[in-house]
């Protein structure tokens, strides 16, 4: 199974937030989308990092409330891992886990941001996989 069979029932929505936006502006966009992770972007379709409620806690912690007023380039992690919506999802489901994300951008093949997804979004659609299996086997043993 590949990603993009992921992204046909989840879709390709993607909220972005600009680099100089505030922080607080973030945390107003998480709230009303609400999502775990933006996309940092200056056009809408690159991907020049990804700021997530984890990284607002960590600054939180260590600067205070004056992160808020920050802006989200600085919160947010420049070096993103990304995938593609060919991309294997188990493959991809290790690569998040070993790399301790937990919202993985997918770009097409010019680099454009095209979709994102979730370790949610994966384990919901392995959920869905699992349920199907279960009742052709259900099926199969009942005729």
């Amino acid at each position: 199974m590949k990603i993009s069979d992921v992204l046909r029932k989840k879709g390709s929505e993607v909220i972005t937030i600009q680099p100089d936006e505030t922080v607080a502006g973030l945390l107003g966009l998480l709230a009303e989308h609400r999502i775990g992770a933006v996309v940092v972007s200056t056009d809408g379709s690159s991907v020049d990092g990804i700021v997530s409620e984890r990284d607002i806690v960590r600054h939180l912690h260590s600067t205070g409330t004056s992160v808020l007023e920050a802006p989200v380039s600085q919160i947010m992690t420049s070096e993103v891992t990304t995938g593609s919506a060919d991309d294997n999802i188990a493959d991809l489901a290790g690569t998040m886990t070993e790399m301790r994300v937990r919202h993985v951008p997918i770009v097409d093949a010019d680099g454009k941001l095209a979709a994102i997804v979730s370790i949610g979004d994966i384990v919901k659609h392995r959920l869905s996989e699992l349920q199907s299996e279960r009742d052709q086997l259900r099926d199969y043993i009942s005729s």
